[in-house]
């Protein structure tokens, strides 16, 4: 993963771009098996599985950065991936993003999947992010965690050139966002609020073109961060996030990953550095990406993969025989 003209070292790349693709669809896949079954763990398990055992089978050094956690004894934070061959690769995880969301077919669930050169992807702890992310196109300071909401809201309709009201914000639906969703409702900006998924989210407000939103708000986990970060990086946009240290405990895990700054905002370029590879694949139908599709003779898999250094994105749907 290099911005090299050698034939070898695209080689190299073209093979991580077809594997990483290849990776979440068969996480989808699995996970997809336990959609709308009430089951949020054996539809994570499911789709962990699947991509630990996908991801053992590439040619590369690869490692976990942004893992499943909680102990998880596959796809662990420092776990190393592959057959160790090839080039030294960190890896970003989340096999399901929206469990709940697989669990009750709701919109938006997906299995997504980062790879970056050694060093490229920030170690965070499990805890949440304040974050704020819009699309490309705008001058540099558009928006800011230390602007209010309204002043943010503001700040990019003028930007843009229309109303306050004409601007749509995505937010997750969740009972700590009841003041930001008061606040945005006083200043009449129309609200999409999401079940669940806050990668998807921030990668809605990044193609606005595409899908009518214009700015992402709110807060979401950590790690969810880094992997939206990655995104960023392939598709331009602004994006910034701070992390919510709020108790000892997490102030203590982000101090021993070497963060001693707790209050600083992070852009997207400090989240994911250097190339970056990013994949996505839907196991539900949202507005991003269709769902896995259970064929009599085949699967049919949509998703999403692009790289920072080129800036190309591919949308691919795939036909797998069953």
């Amino acid at each position: 993963m290099v911005a090299s003209g050698t034939s070898a070292s695209t080689a190299a790349d073209r093979n991580l771009t077809l594997e990483i693709v290849r990776i979440t669809e068969q996480a989808a896949i699995a996970a997809a098996g336990w959609r709308g079954k009430g089951d949020e763990m054996r539809a994570d398990q499911a789709a962990v599985a699947a991509m630990h055992e996908a991801l053992d089978a590439v040619h590369f050094d690869g490692r976990v950065v942004i893992g499943e956690g909680h102990g998880a004894p596959m796809l662990a934070l420092e776990q190393t991936l592959g057959t160790g061959t090839g080039p030294a690769i960190d890896v970003a995880v989340d096999p399901l993003e929206g469990v709940t969301g697989c669990a009750k077919n709701l919109a938006d669930s997906l299995s997504v999947l980062a790879f970056a050169e050694r060093g490229g992807l920030m170690h965070v702890p499990d805890a949440y992010m304040e974050k704020v992310a819009i699309g490309p196109g705008y001058p540099k300071g558009v928006v800011d965690l230390d602007k209010s909401a309204t002043e943010n809201i503001k700040s990019l309709a003028e930007a843009k050139g229309v109303a306050v009201t004409d601007i749509v914000t995505c937010v997750l639906d969740r009972p700590r966002h009841a003041p930001l969703i008061a606040e945005l409702r006083e200043i009449g900006v129309a609200i999409k609020l999401l079940p669940d998924g806050d990668i998807a989210a921030v990668i809605h407000a990044a193609n606005s073109d595409d899908t009518g939103i214009d700015i992402y708000l709110g807060s979401g986990g950590a790690p969810e961060g880094v992997l939206a970060a990655a995104a960023m990086r392939c598709i331009g946009g602004q994006m910034q996030g701070r992390l919510i240290l709020d108790t000892p405990d997490k102030r203590l895990a982000a101090t021993e990953l070497g963060i001693t700054d707790h209050d600083r905002k992070y852009a997207a370029e400090d989240l994911a550095h250097g190339d970056v590879l990013f994949a996505a694949t839907g196991v539900t139908d949202g507005s991003l990406l269709r769902g896995v599709r259970f064929g009599q003779k085949k699967i049919i898999t949509a998703s999403v993969v692009m790289r920072s250094w080129s800036r190309t994105v591919r949308w691919i749907t795939a036909e797998h025989p069953r």
